[in-house]
Formats: structure tokens, sequence, C-alpha cells
């Protein structure tokens, strides 16, 4: 009988299920309570002082038989120690002819790439994953990766494999690499050179994957400031014990552990510009102490005496309506327009019109250069055709991705239409009956809601040429004040 085995790294969520008073969907109990496996395989690049709780927690969840394994990565966003780390598991395990599960949910996307090229390579792995909104899945990955094209990982740089697959910001990005022909996004560069030339906090909001570090990098790259550090940071990404450690740094002895000084991001970043991703992430203690640090320009390292000086310029970025946030109690009012002095609303990609082949094309142009077998390559009219169809809900970095995924098997000079269909995800049909909905795996009413309105308003706005009024009276609202009041809750630009 072949051995049915999943493998999974052990993410934040998932341990903030073992302590949390309220249920959490987290991925890998979530997964368990759905599947069954003969054994489970839970790799952790946390501290054990983490892990082992969960662990202990996770197996009064489950019947199936539980094996963790601590791993010690460069970080959790380094390509090469987590190949290394994944591919000797699932190596002992293709020994063993046994099934191979992989969740992919859980951990960082370098982790997530690495899952799949391996899975989609070397082994013939089967691949889960879970969201609060669509449960636990098997999902079908629909592209293939021919082993003998793939690079060994081993050899390729941390540098290069984000570069090619992460769409990672290039350090001496500027304003000439934002691609646009697209009147908003050209006067978004506009007053973003201006915010460069001013010593301002600056919040660029926009969803997932329209350019808020591009933006960023370049505003640092043309400041005064561009001899000096820029260090970016994912605030989704802190570990609530060790924030003041990471932001603030720590000194020898401070806690265990703690067996030499750590400079924490801002000293790192002084004199320079710290980018703070995905800032609306934020716990509410972090951010009473972020508060104090950017009012009075000092902070106070753990287990130091005497306070220090910095001098950082502060460019923040989001995805979340921070506004509403405030609005909810989630987020300080004080802390928003301490770095909310400049803002600028990126648009998402559907709505750049004019943008979106300029872009593909670019996008193919650059992957070109770092990668020989890419050049040459074209896109073909009937793909271009597909590529304007799309949505593209993950903006510029799905475009991206989907454009090398093409790109790998695309036996012609010219990527074809069914290269890009072949490359591109199932995506679940949301409006395909508002009636319709599954209720068994919950639904969220106000996003329905959400939805709903910021697909009409615009409509019924450019239908009426910009007349609140009119809009309101195509839309059955009283008036063009209740249009105004909509648009300001649901954020409708």
């Amino acid at each position: 009988m072949v051995e049915k085995v999943l493998v999974s790294w052990i993410g934040e969520t998932d341990l903030k299920a073992a302590i949390s008073d309220a249920p959490l969907d987290a991925p890998i109990s979530s997964t368990l309570s759905d599947f069954s496996f003969d054994r489970v395989i839970l790799l952790c690049s946390y501290p054990k002082v983490r892990s082992t709780p969960y662990i202990e927690w996770l197996k009064g969840q489950t019947v199936d038989p539980i094996e963790s394994h601590q791993e010690t990565l460069v970080s959790p966003v380094d390509f090469e120690s987590i190949f290394h780390a994944a591919d000797k598991h699932l190596s002992a395990f293709k020994k063993a002819n046994a099934e191979i599960s992989i969740l992919l949910s859980p951990g960082t996307p370098a982790m997530q790439a690495i899952w799949i090229l391996l899975g989609k390579t070397k082994y013939s792995a089967r691949f889960y994953q879970s969201s609060k909104e669509q449960g636990v899945q098997e999902v079908q990955i629909p592209f293939e990766i021919s082993a003998e094209y793939t690079p060994p990982a081993t050899k390729l740089t941390t540098t290069q494999f984000t570069e090619l697959t992460n769409d990672g910001v290039s350090s001496n990005a500027a304003f000439e690499n934002i691609i646009t022909q697209n009147p908003v996004m050209q006067r978004l560069k506009y007053q973003a050179e201006i915010l460069a030339k001013r010593e301002v906090p600056v919040l660029i909001q926009g969803e997932t994957g329209t350019g808020k570090e591009l933006f960023a990098r370049a505003i640092h790259n043309a400041s005064s400031r561009s001899d000096k550090p820029f260090v970016a940071v994912n605030c989704g990404a802190f570990p609530s014990e060790l924030v003041d450690s990471i932001l603030f740094g720590h000194k020898k002895g401070a806690f265990t552990g703690a067996s030499a000084d750590r400079r924490g991001y801002f000293q790192q970043a002084n004199g320079g510009t710290l980018f703070l991703d995905e800032f609306g992430e934020l716990e509410p203690s972090v951010q009473v102490r972020l508060l104090r640090v950017l009012q009075e320009g000092v902070i106070t390292p753990v287990g130091a005496i005497k306070e220090e000086n910095v001098n950082v310029r502060i460019i923040t970025a989001t995805h979340r309506n921070l506004m509403q946030a405030i609005h909810d109690g989630r987020f300080r009012e004080d802390l928003f327009y301490r770095v909310a002095v400049g803002v600028l609303s990126l648009p998402p990609l559907r709505e750049r019109q004019g943008d979106i082949t300029l872009l593909a094309d670019a996008l193919l142009v650059d992957m070109a250069k770092q990668d020989i077998a890419l050049r040459g390559k074209e896109i073909s009219v009937n793909a271009k055709n597909i590529i304007l169809s799309q949505l593209w809900p993950g903006n510029i970095r799905e475009l991206r991705s989907t454009l090398l995924r093409a790109s790998l098997w695309s036996s012609e000079d010219a990527i074809s239409a069914d290269d890009i269909k072949q490359a591109m995800f199932d995506r679940p049909q949301d409006n395909t009956s508002l009636l319709d909905k599954d209720i068994s795996q919950g639904i969220d009413v106000q996003n329905i809601i959400s939805d709903l309105v910021r697909h009409y308003i615009p409509k019924a706005l450019a239908h009426s040429n910009g007349s609140k009024s009119k809009a309101a009276e195509l839309l059955g609202l009283k008036n063009y004040q209740t249009l105004t009041n909509w648009m300001d809750k649901y954020d409708v630009k």
C-alpha cells in the first residue's frame, strides 16, 4: 500500500491558532480536518519555543501522525536554503515511493515558489491550498516545467531567482522604470517626483502587485538620501514578541538568545529611507510604539538604557483602506496622519487603459535580459487579445508570472494565445449568480456589496459624463450626496 504523505511549512497563522481564544482558519489544522494522511511532515523555521507548543496542540486536533523538523534558513525568503530544506525531505519520500502531497498555503512566497518548482519537476506531487474564502481544496497547477530547463537552484543566486520569478524591484529603480502612457499614472509619476525632492512622509496605496515598492524605491533614488540606505520591511511578517528588537535593535544579553548586539531596521536605515510595506497589518500595540518614534525621532534598543537619535524618512504602503480601518477602530488616526502627508493611490492594472500590452512587451524584454533562452521572444497579436480580455486581479505581478510561465514552454518565437491560456490560473467565477453562492463555505456579504458598488458606480459616472446627479439617478440613489457617501465608504476612485 502506497503511503500518503503531506508536507508543509508551518506559517504564522498556524502558530496563532494554538493560542487563540477564537477558532482560526489555520491552513494546516483546516487541511487535516478535511483530508487524512498516513504521515504529516511539518518544516519549521520559527524558534522551538513557538513551534513546540503548536505541535503539541496540533496533535490533539488530529489522529494523523505528526512529525516536525526545525530548519535553519538564511532568511524566510532565501531561495537557496529553502530549496535545500524542502528537497532533503521530498527526496526521502520519493525513495520510499510514497504519494507526496504539498500544502502550499503556509509560509512565504519564496517557500511556495520552491514547492511548485520541486513538485512539478523532481517530484510528482499533489498540491493543496487552504483559504478562509474557499476552504481546503486540492489544486491543479495548470502548467508544466521542464526538468531539463529548470536551472539547478543550488547554482542560481537568490538575486537572480528573485528577479526572474518574484519580480524583485531593482535597487537602482528610477521613475523611467515606471512604464506607462496612461494619464492617471503619468500624473502619479509627476507627483512622486515632487515628493522625492521634499522631506515628507509618503503613503502609497494600491492593490497587491500595482508597483508600490517600485514607486518607493524611485522616490528614494531621486531624493537627497539616494546615497544612503533604503531598507524595505514587510510589516505583516513581524512576530509580535520580537517587534521591538526587529525595529529598534537589541543589546547583547537583553533576552534569551540575544548573543550579540543587533541593529534594528531604524538603525539600519539611519540617514536614508525606511519602507514599511503592508503598513495596514501593524498590530495596535506596534502602532503606539511606532508613533512615538516618528514623533520624537528617538529609539531605545531592547536592553539599552540610553535613547538613540535616528534620522529616517518613512515611506509606507498598504493595500487596505486605512480610513475604514480607522473607522472600525483597527488603526490609529494619529499614526495615519503622521505618515499620510504625501499620498499616492496607484490604480489596478485593469484601470490603466493603454498600459497592459505596453507593460507585457516591456516585461518580456526585461526577462530576456536575465535569461538568454527568452531572447527573441515576442507576444503574438492573438495572445495580446487574451491578455487584454483579463482583469488581472494580481496586477503587474500576475501578468509577469503568467508571461514567464507561457514563455517557458512556448516552442515558437512568438508566444501564442494557447500558451497564454495554458499559463493562466482558473479562477472561481464570483459573479455568475450572486444568489447561488455556497453558504456552507461561508460568504462575506460586505465584500459582495463592495464589489457591486465598485463595479457599477464607475459605469454610471462614465455613462453620465461624470455628473454625480445623473449617476445617482441611474443607480436609484436619492441624490448626488448619497452617491458621494457610497464612494467614500467603498473607496471608489
